[in-house]
This record gives structure tokens, sequence and C-alpha cells, in this order.
């Protein structure tokens, strides 16, 4: 287990599916590993697929690692082996809540209708409670972005601005994105 280059100060809330799209799970482990070397933390729901491969990109560098499930919760399966804490939430509601009330970054991949409400309540937060950044990381997430816009549900509005979010296809341009985040929390 290595230590971060910074110290865990900050939280990521990664959104990702079970089922990973094809050839994501080395980019979502990269990433986990890239997000652990910020100095961030990571909170996920801690089950398998893309969550999995994250949590074990970002335990190699000795970050905590959270699973926020439902306490009542059906039977989802265990939690990956990478979780170090674990958050039972009494609703969906409070769930999203102990995700992003203080996230730093929110970083959604890939994933099934888990992921796509997960990444929703993120952009509605953004827009309307907290402007917290969000990331779209991979072709999948991409291509819905790319969805979302041509079909209207996703549109930028004087009250509705989107500058919080960003398309990162890859992982270079994760890295610069990061690069950018930290430059701005330094800036005086």
């Amino acid at each position: 287990m290595n230590s971060t280059d910074h110290a865990t100060d900050l939280t990521v809330a990664l959104f990702a599916g079970v089922v990973p799209p094809d050839g994501e799970e080395p980019l979502a482990e990269a990433a986990g590993a890239a997000l652990a070397r910020a100095g961030y933390a990571l909170r996920h729901g801690g089950y398998n697929g893309l969550m999995e491969a994250a949590a074990r990109g970002a335990a190699r560098h000795g970050v905590p690692v959270t699973a926020i499930t439902l306490a009542d919760r059906p039977d989802w399966g265990a939690l990956n082996p990478h979780v170090t804490t674990t958050v039972h939430s009494p609703t969906m509601g409070s769930r999203l809540h102990a995700y992003l009330d203080d996230a730093d970054l929110v970083v959604a991949m890939g994933g099934g209708v888990g992921t796509l409400h997960e990444l929703t309540a993120a952009l509605y937060y953004a827009t309307t409670i907290r402007s917290v950044p969000v990331r779209l990381l991979g072709p999948a997430a991409c291509r819905l972005s790319a969805f979302l816009r041509a079909e209207g549900w996703l549109t930028e509005s004087p009250t509705r601005p989107l500058g919080f979010l960003r398309e990162l296809p890859d992982m270079e341009a994760l890295a610069a994105d990061l690069k950018a985040l930290d430059a701005g929390r330094c800036e005086p």
C-alpha cells in the first residue's frame, strides 16, 4: 500500500456500473489510482464492476474507500474487498445526499439505471444546490452526455449554467482535469 501524494482532505463521489461497458474496467482502475494520487478519498456504491475496479486503484494508494448503500437494501451481493468504511443510508434520498453534500468532485462512468439515477441527481444538485464539478469519464458516459445534449435534456441557461460539467473520454483528459482542479484550489 502506497501513501497518497497529498493528504486525503478531498472526496470524490464515483458513480459507475456493476456491468462494465466494454473495455472500461482498466480505465476505472486507472482513474481510481489517479484520484487517490491527487488526494481524493473515494465514495462509491461498494459493489463490483467499475466500482470495484476504481476502488482497487484507489486502495493501492491507501486512501479511504467508502461504500454508501441502503440500510434495508435488497440483496445486491457482498461489498468489494477494497471497502474500508460503509455508510448505511435509510432512504435513497439520504444516500444521494451522503454522496453529494460534501463531495469535492463527482465522476460518473458507464452503468445501468442506478448509475443514471445517481448522475442525474448530481447534475440537478450541481445546478440548484451547490456547484460541484461533475466529470463524465469514458466513452459510454461521453456518449450519454452527447445524447442528453442533442435531445435537449441537458441544456444551459442563465439560471442553469453548465460550467461545472466536463466530458473526459480517457485517462489523459482526466489527468489534465485533475491538474487544473488542483491549480484552481491553489490559486489565491
